[in-house]
């Protein structure tokens, strides 16, 4: 089913929606096609996790010691004075950028490849009618193979960054893993499975199904004339923004999630997601909002910018809305 050669002759049935010759507004989505989205998503993932490696190095310290650091920037302060090499502020960058360099390969490429079975799959005049069950249902199912690889490469990166210095762990990826696995064996890379699902689905359900409507509405009562009639630049911009107000919707869904199972690290006492819930209350569970929108809005945005920024420079339209 996730040959690209099937999808392709698949697509032949519904030339409404996939035309057999290519155009500008709406290429045939063959094996090039699908490449090309997969490695949109090794550069828009890999390149910006790692960019913010220095932020998620303090933020895992903090979970798991939280009198390390008194703010993120006295964090950032001290972990400096050991430079930005790997065992300063890019400690565990090794991981970071392989593991979310996979998971953008099965993200975007996937989603493009699950979004064309699922249309396939209802039929056109269905998928008209459905289309955000046709976003949700793709970007869940990608996320879901996406996660499988990013797991052992999280568990290895956070290992890397929370160890004490006095354990003398390794700081390099592969020492790492086959300390890990050597001690507690293979499966202690994907412990944390089933909890990257219940995070990840979630969050990129909304990221996907969120930018793909506000691009549609963009180009329906702001931009409209054809999509091809403007230039790259402006495609590009209505990209950025669209995924930043994705990311503003992704933080808003995520971050009650996220205050708890930060407040759950943060606890001398072993305490259950519905007693962390409690001890902060409703309004705590919204602690930090402004700065988790500003930095996930960031990343989404800059995520799908450089996506379709790669999209584009291979000849093929920017994504969303259609």
């Amino acid at each position: 089913f996730l040959d690209p050669s099937y999808l392709f002759l698949k697509m032949r049935a519904i030339p409404s929606l996939y035309s057999i010759i290519s155009t500008d507004a709406q290429p045939k989505h063959d094996a090039r096609f699908y490449s090309t989205c997969f490695m949109g998503g090794v550069l828009s993932c890999g390149t910006t996790h790692t960019a913010i490696c220095p932020l998620d190095l303090v933020k895992c310290r903090r979970q798991t010691n939280p009198t390390l650091y008194k703010n993120l920037i006295d964090g950032l302060k001290q972990i400096s004075k050991e430079g930005w090499n790997r065992n300063g502020l890019y400690r565990g960058w090794q991981p970071t950028f392989y593991g979310y360099a996979m998971q953008g390969f099965f993200k975007f490429g996937g989603y493009e490849m699950f979004k064309d079975f699922y249309i396939n799959l209802m039929g056109e005049e269905r998928a008209k009618n459905y289309k955000n069950t046709v976003y949700l249902a793709a970007s869940a199912s990608a996320e879901f193979f996406a996660d499988i690889f990013l797991c052992p490469m999280e568990a290895t990166k956070v290992r890397i960054q929370t160890s004490p210095a006095e354990m003398n762990f390794p700081n390099k990826l592969m020492p790492a893993i086959r300390e890990i696995t050597g001690a507690e064996g293979v499966k202690a890379l994907w412990k944390g499975l089933v909890p990257l699902w219940c995070r990840q689905i979630p969050y990129t359900m909304v990221k996907f199904a969120t930018f793909e409507n506000i691009v549609g509405l963009f180009y329906r009562f702001l931009l409209t004339k054809p999509r091809e009639s403007y230039s790259k630049a402006t495609q590009l911009t209505v990209t950025f923004a669209s995924g930043y107000i994705a990311g503003v919707f992704c933080a808003l869904v995520s971050h009650p999630f996220d205050s708890c199972v930060s407040k759950m690290n943060n606890s001398a006492e072993k305490i259950s997601m519905l007693q962390a819930m409690k001890v902060l209350g409703w309004k705590g569970c919204w602690n930090g909002l402004g700065t988790r929108i500003l930095m996930i809005g960031t990343l989404t945005g800059l995520q799908w910018w450089i996506y379709d920024t790669w999209k584009t420079a291979c000849g093929y339209p920017s994504s969303g809305g259609h």
